[in-house]
């Protein structure tokens, strides 16, 4: 089946999502939408981010995908089963992913969670994480600072270190052996997150573990893509369209990406 898969997100942080996509499944064409416009999601009302989100789905449906993946745990939080009862497409989050594998990973059962104020205040990763250990432990922390750096294409530079080394000040004295990037911006920092964390921690992007479920997803609605009828992937942004074709470049490393800018 040659139609695309649908990512969307609030900016560029569901592009680690299609990082992790191109070299899993190369043979998928994605077309993907990212709302720098009106980006960062975490800070508005959850009624605001299921209306863009809405908007976004509605968008790619147009275009004919086969499945949708929300790569933003703020609209996944706030708008995954509304958004499911409207398309008839297979749709998938990135939260459940991400706590699954992080109840895998920690020995402990004490997780900590950085993300969005929005994902942060929805609960949504305490109660898929006690889904599947009900007895463990977590430690919250809302990143307001981490996305508006991201967005900047500002992530490698000192300043974000600066940022990411203030912001986990607030849980240096918690004690955890896994740590979740509740938001798909954040493993664009994970090089500075891993500088001040313990080394035994153990990092998990929801980018990642979004992608396995997305290959199973794939296998068992039988509508993988065959190798040879391959499509270019589309990048679409509601933003300013310089901005968001750098990073692109940069953090998918693609010579001449087809980016486009959309109006939802």
């Amino acid at each position: 089946m040659n139609a695309p898969i649908g990512i969307i997100d609030s900016g560029v942080g569901g592009l680690t999502v299609v990082k992790e996509m191109l070299e899993r499944l190369p043979h998928e064409p994605i077309i993907y939408i990212g709302d720098d416009e009106r980006c960062p999601y975490g800070p508005r009302p959850e009624e605001e981010v299921r209306q863009f989100t809405t908007e976004m789905a509605t968008a790619l449906a147009d275009m004919g995908i086969k499945m949708l993946v929300i790569a933003c745990n703020t609209a996944t939080a706030a708008a995954m089963d509304d958004i499911r009862e409207q398309f008839n497409f297979p749709v998938i989050g990135v939260i459940e992913p991400g706590a699954r594998a992080a109840v895998n990973a920690s020995k402990m059962k004490k997780i900590a969670v950085l993300g969005t104020l929005g994902t942060i205040n929805s609960c949504a990763y305490n109660d898929a994480i006690h889904a599947f250990s009900v007895d463990a432990q977590i430690h919250s922390l809302a990143c307001p600072e981490f996305v508006p750096i991201v967005e900047k294409g500002h992530y490698k530079t000192e300043k974000a270190g600066h940022i990411v080394e203030r912001t986990l000040h607030e849980i240096s004295n918690k004690d955890f052996d896994a740590v979740i990037l509740g938001c798909t911006h954040y493993p664009l920092l994970q090089h500075h997150i891993q500088n001040h964390l313990p080394k035994d921690v153990t990092i998990i992007s929801s980018a990642i573990e979004t992608v396995c479920d997305v290959e199973r997803t794939l296998r068992l609605n039988s509508i993988a893509n065959k190798p040879g009828n391959d499509a270019p992937s589309v990048f679409y942004t509601t933003g300013e369209l310089h901005d968001f074709q750098e990073i692109v470049i940069d953090w998918l490393s693609i010579e001449k990406p087809d980016v486009r800018t959309i109006i939802l």
